[in-house]
């Protein structure tokens, strides 16, 4: 026997062990029918050693005399369920674990009255997995089920009711053993009643620095609202990004687009930043009905072993609009009600439009309190992009062209964020902060993370690979954000061998890649065909060293400082080592770029934008052929049409954006023209736009004047 003392701590262990996890509240296992819920319910409740209770058994059965099938039996479908409500409406507990029936979540009244004091856990299983396990417990009758209606419908409508109610979402693959499971519901649990854990840092901070600024913690809602840390450097999670085991993976493949998003992005935002159900209601929003493809972000088979990752279906025809028509709803939700914003963005041509039609999207009082302001170099964009970025101008949102270029736009936006004065002088005199849209914003990249790892699940779907294969993938780069997510991705446990930088004729990544050496001395930025990688200064790659560096923030901030006050830096050996691990790089020229577009059009009848021409030189450059290579075509090729003419050998091109696109239509091309594109440029192609000199005072004026005419 245990002595007293020994039994006791025992005892208040067990207690203390449940209390502090979940204090009086329940642990709610929801999920469909064959999910293991009364199962792994029973070895939670042994592993906390508190009181367990399973709904069918210990409630409904009880209450009934009679086991559930003979109720349902009795009383058919639709009486069963308000009867089932009923039940759960007398029902109480506290600091228990409680598995639900499949069918308790469709009754509204009696999940409210259950979720008053308890976490809701999902135990998310997949259908097919479900279906399998039902019939080897040869179960045939569930709630819903009739003449004409299948198991499998009745699992998909069922889902809409779980998605409703729960706080946390738990991953289970087919072969993942009970136990493990368990372990999964408890980590999630921790997880969800402790955001203390997921704070963010510079990539600029020292390690001493950070264990005397514990008091100082930057949260997911800080890091989208302050965009930059006061120290120059990018914000990155403290503790890096979540891992996903093959088995969540694997349990993914048969989702939506949507589905992925969803999952993936919970992991990577705290519930208590985003709650699941508001997280929902937003991607619903960003990708429901504003693209025009029903995928998404669908995988092309374009010849061999090269895939197109096509991601230009958003409202603006560029991948831009993977994050920009979600992070206006983050923000709107993240930040303070006291407070109006600016948002500042610099753009090379795609990200101005994307960001000026996603703030336009907000409600009419988010508007009030929330403008943006697009810089772009006056000549140094596509015309149709242009006219876009004009287009698109709306009572909050505003395009200003600067004669200079990206590199000069996004250093004076940067310049601006650390001017403790002048954000302090917005702040006092005008009610006013300022916030970022550009990738150097998180919020930006993890919904890019989603379409990189969706990518890879369809061809596992498409019966390309089995899951586990490697795939490489190429990138058209210029700020580094497309190709980190991608490396996101791979960390996250997406099996990606190699991401391939592709540059145009603006290459200083391909020679940093190849060499170490970050070099800017004596380069000039070059006018390209494909305008959204003519930059120089990429901003993500910053937090790309971050990562390989081990988090060293002293490292990266010599580097930066470095790079800022001398023109380059040369990475050591054994980051340089680490680098190529994960990345090889090559360049397009412009001639390249054109014959690509032809010859791809010739042998396929597909046009690619300028931006996956060079991505596609680079590629058939690169690979080696021993694994699928999924190209990103960021952009469609209707934003350039000038250069894809030329391209297809058209002698003569009118110049007026609208006749261009009707002259590209005519020539029945896969995919078609953008008739979203054309639509903005009908309606709104005559609007006017600002244009200012390349003065840091000007564009602050500029800034004050906006803020004066739209807040006050």
């Amino acid at each position: 026997l245990l002595s007293r003392p020994v039994a006791f701590a025992q005892i208040w262990k067990s207690w203390f062990s449940s209390h502090s996890l979940v204090g009086n509240k329940n642990i709610i296992l929801m999920g469909p029918p064959g999910a293991g819920k009364t199962t792994i319910g029973r070895i939670v409740g042994q592993k906390l050693d508190c009181p367990v209770i399973d709904i069918d058994d210990d409630v409904l059965e009880t209450t009934w005399n009679m086991s559930v099938s003979e109720k349902l039996q009795d009383v058919g479908n639709e009486q069963f369920l308000e009867e089932e409500g009923k039940a759960l409406l007398k029902f109480s507990a506290s600091g228990s674990v409680i598995s639900l029936t499949g069918s308790n979540p469709m009754h509204a009244a009696g999940m409210q009255h259950m979720k008053k004091n308890g976490i809701i856990v999902y135990l998310d299983v997949p259908t097919m997995v479900i279906l399998n396990r039902l019939k080897s417990m040869k179960v045939e009758r569930i709630v819903g089920l009739s003449p004409g209606i299948s198991l499998k419908d009745i699992l998909q409508f069922r889902k809409q009711f779980y998605n409703r109610w729960y706080d946390i979402r738990v991953l289970c693959g087919g072969d993942t053993a009970a136990e493990v499971v368990a372990e999964k519901v408890l980590d999630a649990v921790k997880r969800h009643q402790n955001s203390e854990l997921e704070t963010f840092i510079s990539t600029r901070s020292s390690r001493s620095g950070r264990s005397m600024e514990k008091d100082s913690h930057k949260y997911f809602g800080d890091v989208v609202t302050e965009s930059l840390a006061p120290d120059g450097g990018l914000f990155v999670p403290e503790r890096g990004l979540p891992k996903f085991t093959a088995g969540e993976w694997q349990s993914l493949i048969e989702a939506t687009y949507i589905e992925r998003a969803q999952v993936i992005l919970e992991r990577c935002i705290h519930p208590a930043d985003i709650p699941a159900s508001k997280l929902a209601e937003i991607i619903g929003t960003a990708y429901g009905e504003n693209f025009t493809c029903s995928k998404i972000a669908p995988v092309r088979h374009l010849a061999g072993n090269q895939f197109l990752l096509e991601l230009f279906h958003g409202p603006t025809a560029s991948f831009k609009d993977f994050a920009l028509q979600i992070v206006p709803h983050i923000f709107a939700y993240c930040i303070p009600r006291s407070c109006n914003y600016l948002v500042l963005v610099a753009t090379s041509g795609d990200t101005g439009s994307a960001v000026l039609d996603g703030f336009s999207r907000l409600h009419d009082t988010d508007k009030q309190r929330i403008a943006v302001m697009n810089f772009f170099p006056e000549d140094g964009v596509s015309p149709i992009q242009k006219s876009q970025m004009i287009g698109c101008q709306e009572e909050n949102a505003w395009s200003v062209g600067v004669k200079s270029d990206f590199d000069f736009c996004q250093t004076a936006i940067k310049q601006i964020f650390t001017n403790s004065d002048y954000t302090g002088f917005l702040t006092v005199e005008y009610g006013t902060a300022l916030a970022a849209a550009n990738s150097i914003n998180w919020a930006r990249l993890l919904p890019q993370i989603v379409y990189h790892a969706s990518a890879y699940l369809d061809l596992v779907h498409q019966d390309i690979i089995p899951f586990g294969s490697p795939v490489d993938v190429c990138i058209p780069t210029g700020n580094f954000g497309n190709i980190l997510a991608a490396l996101y991705a791979k960390r996250m446990g997406i099996p990606i061998r190699k991401c391939i930088c592709a540059s145009n004729e603006n290459n200083v990544l391909t020679d940093f890649i190849r060499t170490g050496g970050y070099d800017l001395r004596g380069r000039k930025l070059i006018r390209t065909f494909s305008p959204a990688v003519d930059i120089l200064k990429s901003s993500n790659l910053e937090r790309y060293l971050h990562l390989i560096a081990d988090e060293d923030g002293e490292l990266v901030a010599q580097l930066y400082n470095q790079l800022e006050n001398q023109g380059h830096f040369q990475l050591q050996k054994d980051l340089l080592e680490k680098l190529q691990q994960d990345l090889v790089a090559g360049w397009c020229s412009e001639e390249d770029c054109l014959a690509a577009i032809h010859s791809v059009y010739s042998t396929t009848g597909y046009i690619l934008d300028t931006h996956t021409a060079v991505a596609k030189v680079v590629a058939d450059r690169l690979q080696d052929r021993t694994c699928p290579i999924i190209i990103s075509s960021t952009a469609h090729y209707s934003k350039f049409a000038p250069a894809i003419l030329r391209a297809l050998r058209i002698a003569e091109i009118n110049q007026n954006p609208i006749s261009q696109l009707h002259l590209l239509s005519s020539y029945s091309p896969l995919p078609p023209v953008h008739w979203g594109l054309l639509e903005t440029l009908k309606k709104r192609g005559h609007e006017d736009h600002q244009v200012c000199a390349a003065d840091m005072s000007m564009l602050m004026s500029r800034i004050e004047t906006l803020i004066q005419n739209h807040f006050m």
